[in-house]
């Protein structure tokens, strides 16, 4: 499994830019209430990243360690990683995207309103570098060509 892109995550926050702009302008055209993401959203998310992270430390461990890496748990903590990555880049694109509705607004919002959305993209944030990282936890390190290959046949 390859790293996240920078490309891939650019264009989740581009859609998610959009997509939060265009459901506060559609909301607010309606007359209905424009969403605000609460601070509990920045809250969770912060504490997401830090249980990614978590999850990938016996695999990082176990690498460096030497000892067997049990595949099915290294897998699962990959693409829960990778998932909280693209997820993030999303959300964090979706809290910019409702900020920059609030604050192109001819009324100012208050300034309650454009904290929340600030936090969220904050959570965001915090989550996409704790995908980022737990990532690059559970990646093996090349091995050395000096060494025998599979099963201890050597390079002729």
């Amino acid at each position: 499994m390859k790293h996240t892109r920078p490309s891939t995550m650019i264009i989740f926050a581009v859609i998610g830019v959009v997509g939060g702009w265009f459901l506060d302008a559609a909301l607010a055209a309606m007359g209905e209430p424009v969403v605000v993401p609460p601070y509990s959203l920045a809250v969770v998310l912060t504490i997401l990243a830090v249980l990614v992270v978590v999850a990938a430390v016996p695999v990082r461990r176990a690498v460096k360690d030497g000892t067997r890496v049990d595949p099915f748990y290294a897998m699962r903590v990959v693409v829960l990683a990778k998932a909280s990555t693209l997820t993030a880049s999303l959300l964090a694109g979706g809290a910019v995207g409702i900020l920059v509705y609030l604050l192109s607004r001819p009324v100012v919002p208050g300034p309650g309103s454009a904290l929340m959305a600030l936090a969220a993209a904050g959570g965001a944030i915090a989550l996409l570098v704790g995908g980022l990282i737990a990532e690059r936890m559970c990646t093996v390190p090349p091995e050395d060509e000096d060494k025998d290959g599979p099963a201890g046949v050597t390079a002729a």
